[in-house]
């Protein structure tokens, strides 16, 4: 029998502060949303006490999450105290990954011609320039313009434009930016008939999705450029973006079109804390019923909960990366 431990530790000008208790945490991570969160569900009170965390626990405080079976820990996650709010007799302390940090302000510019590289480190560089870059997705602007905005702003326009990975390590102090689906964090393996509490998975073949996409963008002469690829005759998809490099609309079409299309899975599987799993890793699935059915998948988003009930994943998959 597995006994489920945990660490929960705040750090708040330069003093540190470790929970004693909690009734349950809730994390998300997904490479579709550009932040992770997690909510620290606490009683409001404790051996008939009220808790009274104001002074150790506040908006900005660094928070590190570990969980495990039998004090086998793992850093769940890693951010910053967003808000502590009092909500039906309970305590909810809500945190954000480094996203938190890049709600700032940044400086009005016109970058001409710029790329997403050099627009991420000139986030880095105004808001804190401890955090480095990891960007390997090479697609390029003849002009950006960011015009009262917010790092948020300005990562959320780009992910949206680009359809790229954009995501923080916050950890490692990192900022990421990938082609969707290539970023690989790691492996793991379920079987349907194992390890698998719960699913609700419904398997996508390419052939029965046909898509046709088109990017389209209105370059610095005022003309409309545009992009097509996809199957004559599917369903239609337009994506409207900024004034990207001609050559990038490719780019940006084949991985919307890898996204829409490609042999994946709908739905979500059930586990429990063993294996570790984040979003980036390629999961391996097994299924003896059917066998057609096995192959890796990618992992986009990964919710865990950890309360009364036990310790629970649920794992969105998306798509298929081999057999």
């Amino acid at each position: 029998m597995y006994n489920i431990t945990w660490n929960i530790r705040f750090k708040t000008d330069g003093k540190g502060y470790s929970l004693q208790t909690v009734d349950s945490i809730d994390i998300e991570c997904s490479v579709d949303n550009l932040s992770d969160t997690a909510i620290i569900t606490l009683p409001e009170a404790f051996m008939n006490q009220v808790f009274n965390i104001g002074n150790e626990v506040k908006r900005g405080s660094e928070v590190i999450i570990k969980a495990g079976y039998d004090d086998d820990l793992k850093t769940e996650f890693v951010g910053f105290v967003q808000d502590v709010v009092n909500n039906d007799n309970s305590l909810k302390i809500k945190c954000e990954d480094a996203l938190f940090l890049f709600r700032k302000s940044v400086k009005d510019i016109q970058l001409k011609p710029t790329s997403l590289s050099k627009i991420g480190q000139l986030l880095i560089d105004q808001i804190d320039k401890s955090y480095k870059l990891v960007c390997d997705y090479d697609i390029t602007y003849e002009k950006f313009v960011i015009h009262q905005a917010t790092g948020y702003d300005v990562l959320k326009k780009l992910a949206e434009e680009t359809k790229a990975n954009i995501y923080f390590n916050t950890e490692k102090k990192e900022l990421h930016i990938h082609p969707p689906y290539l970023e690989k964090g790691g492996d793991v393996v379920y079987s349907m008939q194992r390890n698998i509490e719960n699913s609700s998975l419904e398997f996508k073949k390419a052939i029965d999705r046909k898509v046709e996409i088109t990017v389209e963008k209105t370059n610095l002469s005022g003309k409309i450029e545009k992009y097509t690829t996809g199957t004559t005759g599917g369903d239609k998809i337009t994506l409207k973006v900024g004034s990207v490099s001609t050559a990038d609309l490719k780019k940006i079409a084949n991985a919307e079109l890898i996204r829409r299309s490609a042999d994946m899975y709908e739905g979500s599987i059930d586990t429990w804390a063993i294996p570790f799993v984040q979003p980036t890793y390629s999961a391996k699935i097994k299924d003896e019923d059917y066998p057609e059915k096995d192959g890796k998948y990618y992992v986009v988003a990964v919710t865990t909960a950890i309360n009364e009930s036990g310790f629970k994943r649920t794992l969105k998959l998306g798509v298929k990366l081999s057999v």
